[in-house]
């Protein structure tokens, strides 16, 4: 689900009120950025609408990118920030992945995203100010083959994304990702669960592993996160564009 912000006395738009949408959100906040969120209480895994520092309003209805109707009403809020955000798809051996599930992970995790960028960037172009950013994966840099619908599509958006940057930055509008790794949210313990049923092993264990992976030690957290995003959205992340921001507690192995 797409994700838009807008400043100063622009609201902020959301379909979803997620764990990350409330810390992304959060981050926003926390620079003095008039903040108000819109998005579907009724979805499973939602923050309460109380915990939000800011205004909270209900849609009725929650759609995709690709929803002519969302789109429609996103585009005409003139937003100044966008956030490309979606849920992945889960793990899945590659002999096992059909036609279907590619055409539908490349409509989430790329067409879908792309087609909203188009809109809305003109806008931006003109206004003189634009923030974009996509939360990708750290598996861009580092795939791996349980996770081909996931990977793939993000790197064709990756690419995509890269050359845009190019041309949009001498307007003041900045195209950035995020590759997160694991980061304590609810993806975290669905991917728990998983390894659970793999491994035959208890959820304590699961999520030690998780912590055993990074080389940090620990799982990053939702407030690390938000913080991160609300950077690529400042002024002072304003000669920052076209980059891919890792943030993976030290654990990613190459040089570039």
């Amino acid at each position: 689900m797409p994700s838009v912000f807008y400043s100063g006395d622009h609201p902020a738009l959301t379909t979803g009120f997620g764990t990350v949408a409330y810390y992304l959100t959060s981050g926003l906040h926390k620079l003095g950025w008039s903040v108000e969120v819109f998005g579907a209480l009724a979805l499973e895994g939602s923050v309460p609408a109380g915990l939000f520092p800011f205004p909270v309003k209900e849609m009725p209805v929650a759609m995709p990118y690709g929803e002519q109707i969302l789109g429609d009403e996103l585009v005409r809020c003139k937003p100044d920030i966008v956030l490309l955000n979606g849920e992945g798809p889960s793990p899945k051996p590659f002999d096992r992945i059909t036609e279907d599930d590619l055409h539908a992970s490349l409509q989430q995790s790329l067409v879908g995203p792309l087609m909203f960028v188009q809109r809305v960037l003109p806008g931006m172009c003109d206004r003189g100010f634009g923030r974009i950013v996509a939360i990708s994966s750290a598996m861009v840099k580092s795939p791996n083959p349980m996770m081909s619908l996931s990977h793939g599509p993000r790197l064709g958006l990756t690419g995509v994304l890269k050359g845009l940057s190019k041309d949009v930055v001498r307007h003041n509008v900045t195209i950035n990702q995020l590759l997160p790794e694991r980061f304590d949210t609810g993806r975290q313990q669905q991917m728990a669960e998983l390894v659970m049923r793999l491994k035959g092993i208890t959820y304590d264990e699961a999520r030690a592993e998780q912590v055993a992976s990074i080389n940090a030690g620990r799982l990053g957290t939702p407030e690390e996160f938000g913080d991160a995003f609300a950077f690529l959205c400042s002024a002072q992340g304003g000669y920052l564009s076209g980059q891919n921001l890792q943030l993976d507690g030290g654990s990613y192995e190459g040089v570039f």
